[in-house]
C-alpha cells in the first residue's frame, strides 16, 4: 500500500511528522526518529528574543519588575534555558541533514514584524528544507485591534517570505474572529501550508507559594477534535497544504485527520510520553487500518471527510452544536 504524501513541495514516505520539541535537541535522537519511521522532523524553535537581545539583555527584560512583581519571573525561563545562540541553532541545521536523510523543517518562534525575520535566510543557508513559522502572540492591549493582529502575522510572514527560497508554513493558533478568512489571508499572502494548531500553555497559581508558574499539560486524542474541524473546513478552499497538530497519539487519530484533509500529522505528546518507537507502531495502525478498510493510499482517503465531500456539510458547523446538546442525556 502506498502511504507518502506531499507537503510543502516534498514527498514524503509518510504522514507521520515529528513537531517541534526538545526531541530534537539532539543528533541521535533525530536518527532514530528516522529510524522508527519518521518522515520528516521539525526542529526545535528559535525565538525572536534570541535574535534581538544578547543574554544580558534577555535576562534584564525577562526580571524587569521583579523586585515589585516576583511572580512574573515564573513566565519565562532562565536566560540559559534558552537556547542561546543563532549559531548554534545553524550549525545544529546542519548537523542534522548530514546525520539523516528525512528532511529538516527549521522552526522559527516569533510574535511582532522586526529584523529577526531576516533570519529566514541563514536557516535555507544551513540546510533547512523547509521553515515552520510559528507565530505565538497574546494580544494584552485593550486598544489594539483584532485587524491589527492579524495584519501582524501577515507582516511577519511577507518578511520571511522576503528572505528565503525555501517553503513557509505558518503554525498559528484558533482564536481568531473568522479563522477561514485568516486561513485565506495568510494563503494568498504566500504561506506554503498552516498548521493548526498552536496550543498556547496557560499559566497555573501555586496557592502554597503564592506564585504564577508555568503549567505544560501534554495533549490527549481528544485534543485532536479542534484541528479536525477547520482542516475538514478549510480542505479545497485553500492552496496551501495542510498540517494537523495536537493530539494525535495512535493510528486512528491519524487516518480520522488525514480523512479530513490533512497533508501531514505531527506527532510530539505520544513521543514524549511514551517514547519514539511509538512513530513505528503507529505506522503499522495506519497501514492495519487501510488494508482491513482496503483503502490502496493515503491519498485515496484525504479529504473524503471533508465539508465539502461529506453528504452533511452543515455536520463541522453550528447545526452540530445544536444536535450534540439536544441529545445529550444524564
Amino acid at each position: 500500500m502506498n502511504i507518502t504524501t506531499n507537503y510543502l513541495g516534498m514527498r514524503l514516505k509518510s504522514p507521520l511528522v515529528v513537531s517541534a520539541s526538545p526531541l530534537s535537541e539532539e543528533i541521535d535522537r533525530i536518527r532514530e526518529m528516522e529510524d522508527h519511521g519518521a518522515s520528516a522532523v521539525v526542529l526545535y524553535s528559535l525565538f525572536e528574543e534570541q535574535l534581538v537581545m544578547d543574554e544580558h539583555e534577555l535576562h534584564h527584560h525577562t526580571t524587569a519588575g521583579s523586585e515589585s512583581f516576583a511572580e512574573a519571573l515564573s513566565y519565562f525561563p532562565e536566560p540559559e534555558e534558552y537556547k542561546l545562540g543563532p549559531e548554534e541553532y545553524l550549525e545544529h541545521i546542519t548537523r542534522a541533514k548530514a546525520a539523516v536523510d528525512i528532511p529538516i523543517i527549521a522552526s522559527l518562534n516569533g510574535f511582532s514584524p522586526g529584523g529577526w525575520e531576516q533570519y529566514a535566510s541563514l536557516i535555507e543557508k544551513a540546510g533547512a528544507d523547509a521553515l515552520e513559522l510559528n507565530i505565538y502572540n497574546i494580544p494584552t492591549e485593550p486598544d489594539v485591534s483584532g485587524l491589527e493582529v492579524e495584519d501582524n502575522y501577515l507582516k511577519i510572514l511577507h518578511s520571511v517570505k522576503q528572505s528565503t527560497q525555501i517553503p513557509v508554513a505558518v503554525k498559528l493558533s484558533p482564536y481568531f474572529s473568522n479563522m477561514a478568512n485568516m486561513a485565506k489571508k495568510l494563503d494568498e499572502s504566500g504561506a506554503n501550508g498552516l498548521v493548526l494548531f498552536n496550543r498556547f500553555y496557560q499559566p497555573d497559581i501555586d496557592l502554597n507559594l503564592l506564585e504564577v508558574k508555568p503549567n505544560i499539560i501534554l495533549s490527549k486524542s481528544y485534543n485532536n477534535r479542534l484541528p479536525m474541524r477547520w482542516l475538514a473546513i478549510l480542505f479545497g478552499k485553500i492552496k496551501a497544504d495542510l498540517a494537523a497538530t495536537s493530539g494525535i497519539h495512535t493510528g486512528l487519530d491519524v487516518i480520522k485527520l488525514m480523512m479530513v484533509g490533512a497533508n501531514v500529522t505531527m506527532l510530539n505528546s505520544v513521543l514524549l510520553k511514551k517514547g519514539v518507537n511509538m512513530i513505528g507502531k503507529i505506522e503499522r495502525q495506519v497501514r492495519k487500518w487501510i488494508e482491513e478498510n482496503e483503502y490502496e493510499s493515503i491519498k485515496q482517503m484525504q479529504g473524503s471527510m471533508s465539508q465539502q465531500n461529506v453528504v452533511n456539510p452543515s455536520a463541522f458547523e453550528r447545526a452540530q452544536y445544536m444536535k450534540a446538546i439536544t441529545s445529550f442525556q444524564l
